[in-house]
């Protein structure tokens, strides 16, 4: 038994897979290839695109011939395709170029990021509007809003005070949120969510740059 499974490990290295540790408990780990290559592509004919070929309909002989010829890979790049799509690279490169692909694309997606803003039932003007400038930097950023008011103590018998304040913030930002959640009386805290308005951050970021000339506002410490 212990020459068996030594003979299945040693052709297991010689087609680049795997040992894995816990073969003694029946156990292989097969190293699975993002794309079919070369012998890999199992059908009869594909379509070649790409460079340093004339694209068009090819039998898989052809097409791993024509691989063979430039000492590069024949690659399937879309299994779904009838017939499949192929390309004649660098399957080293190609790989590599896929995942940086795949990595600029994941940093490019937006996580949606909830934000609080608190007021107190008493906040005065500057106060507020200084909230609101923050709250429409993080409506243009993608980012959700949670903003509430805190009563403490007997301030709670105002909450008209602080129900009014929350629809004022709601005015000031119509055009860059929308609500998720009217203000709600939860304990003694006032509460109301919003999420930006489709197309803000995109509209944000081209007044950006129509306004490059002009003197930034200064930074709120």
């Amino acid at each position: 038994m212990r020459h068996l499974r030594t003979y299945i490990q040693k052709q297991s290295l010689k087609k680049g897979g795997r040992i894995n540790k816990n073969f003694k408990k029946g156990y292989q780990r097969q190293v699975e290839e993002p794309f079919r290559i070369n012998q890999h592509i199992r059908v009869l004919k594909v379509r070649l695109v790409g460079e340093n070929i004339t694209p068009g309909i090819y039998s898989i002989e052809e097409a791993r011939q024509m691989a063979q010829e430039q000492s590069l890979d024949l690659v399937e790049i879309s299994a779904k395709a009838d017939p499949p799509v192929c390309r004649i690279v660098d399957y080293s490169k190609f790989k590599y170029e896929q995942k940086k692909k795949a990595k600029e694309q994941k940093a490019k997606t937006h996580k949606t990021v909830l934000k609080e803003i608190r007021f107190g039932s008493n906040t005065d003007d500057h106060d507020f509007n200084f909230k609101v400038n923050h709250a429409k930097n993080f409506l243009t950023d993608g980012d959700k809003i949670k903003a509430y008011v805190q009563f403490v103590g007997r301030a709670i018998v105002f909450k008209e005070r602080g129900e009014n304040l929350l629809k004022r913030f709601i005015e000031e930002l119509k055009d860059y949120g929308k609500i998720e959640q009217e203000p709600k009386l939860e304990g003694k805290r006032m509460t109301l969510l919003m999420s930006p308005k489709p197309g803000v951050a995109k509209k944000a970021n081209v007044a950006d740059e129509d306004n490059k000339t002009e003197t930034p506002a200064p930074k709120a410490e």
